[in-house]
């Protein structure tokens, strides 16, 4: 019980996931029946849709923009503030820190992590770490949505009688663009109220809000 107490977030946030990833995948295998009934097509099992470019397309454009939106956060949270926000260091304090605020190397604590101990390039690879695997992730999901976009634009095409296109035609259409951007544009305005919201207001007990009495100027405390 303390294990699942000690993991409860990332186990809460697990079970989400799928449940929202199974109800996605019953919702979209509907909706494409649905589509194939309408054009005097066949219907299709829900692993044909499940395993389908149609279903990989939709759920690779969704993780693309979140992985995206959490590496620029955590890089640009480096080099700019937010006055009066949770989600910024104090005005002044710009840039990657010290080795003692970073508690590496001669300042590393007994338990600190191997490679935040040593210096070189071990700790340059393991310093940038988080928004390096968020990165790759994000290229990652990019390039399965351009690559799974492409098949089910194709056979779109096909069923039209249209020619076929190639994947770097595909990936500088506005297809692919219309998918990529209207998950961009949310995420943007989503972590960009965040941090603006977090000034002015107060969520007992999160450590993603200030103390509800805390000063709107206070910036980087959390309760």
């Amino acid at each position: 019980m303390r294990g699942l107490r000690d993991h409860a977030l990332s186990t809460i946030f697990g079970v989400l996931f799928l449940i929202a990833l199974a109800g996605q995948a019953l919702t979209g295998f509907a909706v494409y029946n649905e589509q194939q009934v309408s054009d005097g097509l066949t219907e299709v099992t829900l692993l044909s849709y499940v395993t389908s470019s149609n279903f990989a397309v939709d759920v690779a454009e969704n993780w693309q923009s979140e992985y995206l939106q959490f590496a620029l956060y955590i890089l640009l949270t480096v080099w700019f503030v937010q006055r009066g926000s949770t989600e910024s260091k104090e005005p002044g304090n710009e840039g990657p820190g010290s080795d003692e605020d970073a508690q590496v190397g001669e300042f590393a604590r007994p338990d600190s992590p191997a490679w935040a101990r040593t210096g070189g390039l071990r700790r340059t690879l393991y310093s940038n770490s988080l928004v390096a695997v968020m990165l790759a992730v994000f290229v990652l999901s990019w390039l399965a949505q351009s690559i799974a976009g492409q098949v089910s634009f194709n056979e779109e095409q096909l069923a039209s009688l249209e020619a076929p296109v190639t994947w770097a035609e595909y990936a500088v259409s506005p297809d692919f663009w219309s998918r990529t951007l209207q998950n961009w544009q949310s995420e943007f305005l989503a972590v960009g109220s965040m941090a603006v919201f977090s000034v002015y207001l107060r969520q007992r007990g999160s450590p993603e809000s200030k103390p509800v009495g805390a000063p709107h100027e206070e910036t980087g405390t959390e309760s």
